[in-house]
């Protein structure tokens, strides 16, 4: 086996040979490459490594940001208050980072009105342009009619 490791003289030794090495520093022989010919081993402390490897990890996690949908519902005929209440709400949402799902929901014969319920969000859209982009425009899924908008970049 080829040896490597901190205060270790590197060079191909006899398992036996490695085993001993390792036992007398206190650590423990871990296979690094067993593909290789002749296969590498590494003397090291194996739980400190792994506790090393968890905390980046964590690390990493940490600083991942998650993704928040806030969803707002119009109906088709949603009145001029009621479409101005709901766009401060989105307002906000975008000015936190969330994506913003917002969708007209049909009932009944309602389904009738779609393309009030289109202009409804592309009027949004349009009202909400210098906060966020239009990810997808208005698209009618089942009694729904759904859009998505995420937020500019500031800088």
């Amino acid at each position: 086996m080829r040896l490597v490791g901190d205060n270790v003289e590197m060079g191909v030794y006899p398992t036996k040979k490695a085993l001993e090495i390792a036992d007398e520093q206190g650590l423990d022989l871990v296979e690094i490459s067993p593909n290789a010919k002749p296969p590498v081993v590494k003397v090291m402390d194996y739980k400190k490594f792994l506790y090393e490897q968890k905390k980046r990890e964590k690390a990493l996690k940490a600083k991942a940001s998650q993704v928040v949908v806030k969803e707002i519902r119009f109906g088709p005929n949603t009145d001029d208050h009621d479409y101005e209440f709901k766009k401060r709400n989105a307002e906000k949402f975008l000015k936190d980072g969330a994506k913003l799902k917002a969708f007209v929901f049909f009932k009944g014969r309602s389904i009738v009105f779609k393309d009030k319920g289109e202009i409804l969000l592309l009027r949004l859209a349009q009202d909400l342009e210098d906060l966020g982009k239009v990810e997808q425009m208005p698209k009618l899924e089942g009694k729904r009619m759904t859009m998505f908008l995420s937020p500019r970049k500031t800088k």
